[in-house]
């Protein structure tokens, strides 16, 4: 059990009571006067993430007021475990099982500390299980995320392709899944020549991470982008640019991340993730400009820039994934800056040519609080891609349209008839909101769970 939350309900527990902001008015003439009373006196509006502790005659902790605003109940609690005092808590609000769900989760997941390198708060702080919230979803959801921020926050000199694929393999160890990895030249003996491509110019050698669970039901497969570390090759970043590529491998975490809460809940599914792992670095035998590479599928690549290496690597990745015929393939990927200048960082970018899957995706998002939007994957620029002396080039000259320049370069690796949807994120929080510190972030987890679970669950 996480331990942000209480081993079982006591007596003791403080009363944390959400308002929001347009019942404020009915909820304070039905509060003792002595409680109405403060909160007027501090200005208490119901806004989002307003927080007023209430005393007792005695000057002790009585109750915890917070403010809902005009939102659901998900991140109503999220700020709490970082702002109160040390003590044990209990939500107090009119919720049905859903909302007491939602409430619970975000509980948990603004409980999340990266304390890998440093000693943890020592602040005792608990929440009594909300009676009706569903345990087992909240559990899940949150290991799920805490895994994909801990991966994503894990400096490139702790996690590189190889300790990549220890995760994976701990995973699958975890829920009986299969995990096998390709390792350095035998990417070229078994045909995945841009993974290897990327990453050969790294002492740390590539990998091709393939994970397997699940015997029958429909085929879903996950591919993750795992560029634990992106220098641009020879392409060069600036030192500004370089900072932020420990986070280069979040497609890949967010396909783990994914993979655990579905083999958690053992959906009636066969689930396969695929990763290629690299790092795409600078030494004489990095891969260089204006190369031409063959694929896995056949299609030959002429290297434009080698600091496009995500989309080479997923191109390997999504034709092995096709060739299963999934009845859904999904990759993530941080992939372009462009799809964070159209977006912004909080808001992952959804391409699809399958309008059904987009509208439920799109649905989902909006019914869990995990949006996405959809950009199109414009036909009209396909010849941006074009090359002279290849079947296509990893980039386009244009300085427009970048992300729909990435996934259009990905959707020639994978069938016309596959459900595929590409997922552009950022996986980091530029800055702390109620449960989402700063620091790395698990971005459409809950939305396309809740997809696969109304599809195939």
């Amino acid at each position: 059990m996480l331990d942000c939350f209480a081993p079982k309900p006591a007596p003791g527990a403080v009363p944390i009571v959400p308002i929001a902001k347009a019942d404020l008015k009915k909820r304070l003439d039905k509060l003792p006067p002595r409680q109405a009373a403060w909160l007027r006196a501090a200005g208490f509006t119901g806004a989002t993430g307003q927080v007023q502790l209430a005393p007792d005659e005695k000057g002790e902790l009585e109750k915890v007021f917070v403010g809902q605003g005009d939102d659901d109940a998900l991140w109503v609690l999220g700020d709490l475990p970082q702002r109160l005092p040390a003590g044990r808590y209990a939500l107090e609000a009119p919720y049905d099982k859903k909302q007491q769900t939602r409430a619970a989760l975000g509980w948990a997941l603004g409980s999340y500390a990266f304390t890998r390198y440093r000693k943890p708060e020592k602040k005792k702080i608990a929440l009594d299980w909300p009676r009706k919230a569903d345990r087992a979803h909240v559990e899940r959801m949150a290991e799920a995320v805490y895994m994909v921020r801990d991966l994503v926050n894990t400096p490139a000199a702790d996690l590189g392709p190889a300790e990549l694929a220890a995760a994976a393999q701990a995973l699958a160890l975890k829920h009986g899944a299969t995990c096998g990895v390709i390792v350095g030249d035998a990417l070229l003996k078994r045909n995945y020549p841009l993974v290897h491509a990327v990453g050969k110019g790294s002492v740390r050698a590539p990998r091709l991470i393939d994970m397997t669970w699940g015997a029958r039901g429909p085929r879903i497969t996950l591919v993750g982008k795992g560029v634990c570390f992106d220098s641009g090759g020879l392409d060069l970043k600036t030192s500004a640019g370089m900072k932020m590529m420990k986070k280069d491998m979040g497609g890949a975490a967010h396909a783990l991340g994914l993979a655990s809460v579905i083999m958690a809940a053992k959906l009636p599914v066969r689930l396969r993730v695929l990763v290629p792992a690299v790092e795409n670095m600078v030494s004489g035998k990095s891969y260089r400009p204006l190369d031409v590479i063959a694929s896995r599928k056949g299609l030959t690549v002429e290297i434009g820039n080698t600091d496009a290496e995500g989309r080479l690597i997923l191109a390997d990745a999504l034709a092995e994934a096709d060739r299963d015929k999934p009845a859904l393939l999904i990759d993530f990927a941080t992939l372009t800056g462009a799809a964070r200048v159209a977006l912004g960082p909080d808001l992952p970018a959804l391409f699809t040519d399958h309008d059904d899957l987009a509208n439920d995706i799109l649905r989902h998002g909006a019914a869990e609080a995990d949006p996405l939007w959809r950009l199109p994957l414009w036909r009209g620029y396909r010849q941006g891609l074009d090359s002279k002396v290849a079947d296509l080039n990893n980039i386009s000259e244009s300085g427009f349209a970048g992300a729909i320049y990435a996934a259009l370069f990905l959707k020639e690796f994978v069938s016309d008839s596959t459900p595929w949807a590409h997922l552009d994120l950022f996986a980091w929080n530029a800055r702390s909101r109620p449960g989402r510190p700063e620091g790395a972030e698990a971005m459409t987890l809950r939305a396309l769970y809740a997809l696969i679970e109304d599809r195939f669950g």
